[in-house]
């Protein structure tokens, strides 16, 4: 039986996101809310601000030739219209180091955290946003377009959307009246002051469409200040299926309509490329009783193929710029990978067009609502110490990479 191999230029990594790593970062949306006492603090994180270079050392040392990353927002503009050329040249530096240590890089222009600034205008509730943010985002183009040519405008809008305007567990923690069933859903938690309001409903509705003109605002601006630059937006598919009755196969098909596709149809020509984020599946009708991870979730990475298949349809590049699981044992995590991987080379023999693959982290870091008790890292962090440890499943995936193919 042949080796089932990757094409040759496959791309493999890890992925972080700043606020989650960098620390020091207090002049936004979360580390306010976190000194109100509604989530927990970031402080100094992981220390990768400082740090990135090491970091970067341990993720060629497990064989990544790729590495996505985010730039803080609130760094690059501290202030409404004034933009730090010093923090530019942080991530310029940052940059220089992945290219040093042979990992193409990807950079995410905004992964959830808002600058306090814009926070207190509204953030994408305001008329303005879109037109507030493609200015963030064609500068940072015109500053790095030259020293990276993968963009995404922004991670996870309908996330962002959903936890900001409709759960109520994230900033601005506006919620929906009546979805107080939501408290018991794994990985969701509780806060102690909620706006629980039926107003809730159209301004979440506002926030999407916002998002989806701040998108497409931001990449004509970025075709416009980077020559040739590649300009996508990831988006976490949860994968609805269903098993034989039909009713349950119409419900999960509005659903994937309603998470996935409404979205996807408004802004996909204004992109170059996706990136798909996986962690979560709803199978109706569903009797099996799955393994969990640390976060509760079910232990399903064959989801990834039917994600990556369900986009298709765009005739894009697909990239997987999340996938991993919560496993501070790391019991499950080689395994998984395993799994993940070998879902995504199916759905690449039937016709997905994907590109490569990130880990989601390099490091465990400040996991949002849950702050860092969560454990998504090839490379463990502790804390106190900030001694870096790399897991054994790191090693797995390591020789996936090497041998650019399936492994047992």
């Amino acid at each position: 039986m042949s080796e089932k191999k990757f094409p040759e230029g496959f791309l493999w990594g890890a992925a972080t996101a700043a606020y989650q790593v960098e620390g020091g970062i207090e002049n936004c949306d979360w580390a306010r809310a976190a000194r109100e006492g509604f989530v927990p603090r970031a402080g100094r994180a992981c220390d990768h601000y400082h740090r990135y270079e090491a970091d970067f050392d341990i993720a060629a040392s497990l064989g990544h030739n790729c590495h996505r990353f985010s730039i803080e927002w609130a760094r690059i503009e501290p202030e409404e219209g004034r933009f730090d050329e010093k923090e530019i040249e942080h991530y310029r530096a940052v940059l220089a180091a992945l290219r040093a240590r042979g990992l193409k890089p990807f950079i995410t222009l905004w992964h959830f955290t808002l600058p306090q600034w814009f926070a207190d205008k509204g953030g994408f509730e305001h008329p303005d946003a879109p037109e507030i943010f493609a200015r963030y985002c064609a500068y940072v183009t015109r500053k790095l377009g030259n020293d990276c040519r993968h963009f995404a405008t922004m991670n996870e809008p309908l996330v962002f959307a959903s936890n900001g305007w409709r759960r109520g567990s994230w900033p601005p923690f506006r919620k929906w009246p009546g979805l107080d069933f939501l408290q018991s859903i794994p990985g969701h938690r509780r806060f102690r002051a909620q706006e629980t309001s039926v107003r809730n409903v159209p301004r979440y509705f506002k926030v999407v469409s916002q998002l989806v003109r701040a998108h497409n605002a931001a990449y004509d601006a970025m075709k416009a200040a980077g020559f040739g630059v590649e300009v996508g937006l990831v988006h976490q598919v949860i994968l609805f299926h269903s098993n034989w009755n039909p009713f349950n196969q119409l419900l999960a098909s509005l659903m994937n309509w309603h998470w996935t596709h409404s979205f996807l149809k408004r802004v996909f020509k204004k992109c170059d490329a996706i990136g798909v984020n996986y962690y979560l599946h709803k199978k109706f009708g569903d009797t099996r009783a799955y393994e969990k991870t640390d976060m509760g979730w079910d232990v399903y990475p064959e989801g990834l193929c039917e994600s990556l298949l369900m986009l298709r349809r765009y005739g894009l590049p697909l990239w997987v710029s999340e996938a991993g699981v919560a496993d501070a044992s790391d019991r499950i995590r080689a395994d998984y990978i395993k799994r993940l991987v070998r879902c995504m080379y199916s759905a690449m023999e039937r016709g997905a067009d994907v590109r490569g693959y990130m880990y989601w982290s390099l490091l465990d870091n400040y996991e949002w609502a849950h702050g860092f008790e969560k454990r998504f890292g090839l490379v463990a962090v502790d804390y106190d110490t900030l001694e870096r440890k790399i897991r054994p499943s790191a090693y797995v995936y390591k020789e996936i990479i090497e041998k650019n193919a399936l492994v047992e």
